[in-house]
């Protein structure tokens, strides 16, 4: 007989959405279609009277990636912080990446929710240091940064000195079928966007320097690397790539090939021609899309690939 994975206690307890925008939205959804009750606040009154009308295309999106395995959660909507905080254990912070704003919400915090509620961040470019600067109990917060779209891309990069609060984080989005993975030390980017922001580095170089356009960089990317990236990683494929030897062999007989690509990479900077090349090339290759519709084909993209992934494992 199957045995059920156990409901982790936070689970079982509302969640606290705190900050309603574009990653508040997604967040609020997800934990929602996994039968979490949501108690979300945001400072804008516009961003909490759309709230339910705002989740309602994740919520599909999500219905349509598979049944959930319980009821969906209750959203509950406060004008006020400190009623969002009351009988939570948890709470998403995704108030914008300004340390003295977040600083404020995080003197609510701890003012108001129980003494054991944990607060993960989704900041991207502020270290876990700077965020816990000035609390009385710092081990409650951690930076618990996604990827966007959140309720679509399973990433959740962790960083907290606690072990036991990542612990109970880790719990919890495992529960709602998120990929947490854990930062040995503070870093700038933490890790997803370190390796994104070189890869881009090297996209904006190609076109700066008249290698290829935004088009052939993007097209290159998605139906080359991309595709092994999206199953195997940076380390594993190179060591798929060894041979027989692996990334041993790899690394003895081809790392100095490896040396001299790194060596021709280029480092460009942003100026006003480059960033036109760069306006106009992704003008060019949206035909005409779109923001909105672009969203569409990269959401439909990824669902396919989660479906494809999850049929597969």
């Amino acid at each position: 007989m199957q045995v059920e994975p156990a409901i982790p206690t936070d689970t079982q307890a509302p969640v606290a959405i705190l900050g309603c925008g574009l990653i508040g939205i997604s967040w609020t959804a997800l934990f929602l279609h996994h039968g979490i009750d949501v108690h979300a606040w945001d400072p804008n009154p516009d961003a909490r009277n759309w709230l339910a009308d705002r989740i309602k295309k994740s919520m599909a999106q999500l219905l349509q990636m598979g049944p959930p395995a319980r009821a969906l959660g209750h959203l509950s909507v406060f004008s006020e912080m400190p009623e969002a905080l009351e009988g939570v254990s948890f709470a998403q912070e995704n108030a914008p990446e300004v340390v003295a704003v977040k600083h404020e919400i995080y003197q609510i915090f701890e003012r108001y929710a129980a003494s054991d509620a944990l607060i993960a961040s989704s900041a991207s470019g502020l270290s876990w240091s700077a965020l816990s600067a000035g609390m009385q109990a710092p081990e409650r917060l951690l930076t618990a940064h996604p990827f966007n779209p959140p309720h679509l891309v399973p990433l959740v990069e962790m960083f907290c000195p606690s072990t036991a609060a990542l612990d109970r984080a880790d719990a919890m989005y495992r529960q709602i079928g998120r990929v947490p993975v854990r930062m040995k030390r503070e870093a700038t980017g933490h890790i997803a966007n370190r390796l994104a922001s070189a890869l881009w580095r090297e996209a904006v170089n190609i076109v700066a320097e008249g290698i290829a356009d935004v088009e052939a960089v993007d097209l290159a990317l998605v139906n080359g690397p991309g595709l092994r990236w999206a199953v195997t990683g940076a380390h594993m494929t190179y060591h798929l790539g060894g041979g027989d030897g692996g990334i041993a062999h790899y690394l003895e007989h081809l790392g100095p090939s490896q040396e001299s690509r790194w060596a021709d990479l280029g480092s460009p900077t942003l100026t006003p021609e480059v960033c036109a090349a760069l306006i106009a090339g992704v003008e060019a290759a949206a035909k005409g899309k779109s923001l909105q519709e672009l969203e569409q084909i990269r959401d439909v993209g990824l669902m396919r690939l989660l479906a494809a992934r999850y049929d597969t494992a």
